[in-house]
């Protein structure tokens, strides 16, 4: 492939308000994404996941989405059919989200949730097949005795795992792209860099395009190639990852300010002072 994977260009998202006017969430936004690991940071609410769920299309119907373009792989995905964005959710693009206790199924166990993501990509594939790629898949994402977790069930599996079979069962069909929201946030720290490492070496060796939504800076500066800032809705901000900490935005350099450091000072944490002009910022 020669031109990138995605291509994002004046991406709207608006909802309707009681009173019958629309409030734009996502206003204007535009970047592009290769076989490459892009970090979205900022605040709740502004307009990260939304982003992500436009591309793959798992929007409401009562939102309101409109693009100059919006790209995958060269299809533009503003025209094309339900059924061909259905193909494509699933297999060409996959989503990992924030908590598996409430992304998994919880009246089928594991293994049969992986099997089902297997055969809806290949409906003549046999079940002794399907199975065997899904206990493969378990063992991709290093979970030890991937036939006995085949048979738990979610409130059976402690949150590292449960990420873990969500990791697998996104990436059980190879994806070219994968939208990972907040995957980690509900992790310790050690679990947390273990399954950092997964993705990351997943996404290495298959050459996929990752986009990776999170808040929390420091990791998306050390895990990512590029990061996009985004302020209500809009990206204020795009630069290197490893040059996160040099950014110029005030927005970006306030968000940085209120991290805590472990050697860091005593006093209180700086807050947040906003500017009317952040509202009006291109993207």
């Amino acid at each position: 492939m020669t031109g990138p994977l995605v291509e994002i260009e004046n991406l709207r998202v608006a909802f309707r308000n009681d009173d019958g006017s629309w409030n734009d969430a996502v206003r204007g936004v535009s970047f592009s994404l290769g076989r490459e690991k892009l970090g979205i940071v900022g605040e709740s609410g502004s307009g990260k996941s939304l982003t992500g769920r436009s591309l793959l299309g798992v929007l409401p119907d009562y939102a309101r989405i409109s693009a100059d373009r919006l790209r995958f792989d060269g299809i533009d995905l503003t025209t094309a059919s339900p059924k061909l964005r259905r193909s494509l959710r699933g297999g060409r693009m996959g989503m990992i989200l924030q908590d598996p206790k409430y992304s998994l199924n919880p009246v089928m166990n594991v293994g049969k949730q992986i099997i089902e993501a297997i055969r809806i990509g290949d409906r003549k594939l046999s079940g002794a097949e399907a199975r065997r790629q899904a206990v493969t898949s378990l063992e991709a994402v290093q979970i030890r005795d991937p036939e006995r977790v085949m048979g738990l069930y979610p409130h059976e599996l402690s949150g590292g795992m449960g990420q873990r079979v969500m990791i697998a069962m996104m990436v059980v069909r190879e994806p070219d792209l994968l939208i990972a929201d907040e995957p980690t946030s509900a992790l310790d720290v050690t679990v947390r860099t273990q399954v950092l490492s997964i993705m990351d070496e997943l996404v290495t060796r298959r050459g996929m395009g990752l986009i990776f939504i999170s808040h929390d800076l420091n990791l998306v500066s050390k895990f990512c190639d590029r990061v996009i800032v985004m302020y209500a809705g809009r990206i204020v901000e795009t630069l290197d990852a490893k040059n996160l900490h040099a950014a110029q935005h005030p927005y970006t350099r306030g968000l940085l300010a209120c991290l805590p450091s472990i050697d860091g000072s005593l006093e209180p944490l700086p807050t947040l002072t906003r500017d009317a002009s952040w509202l009006e910022a291109a993207s």
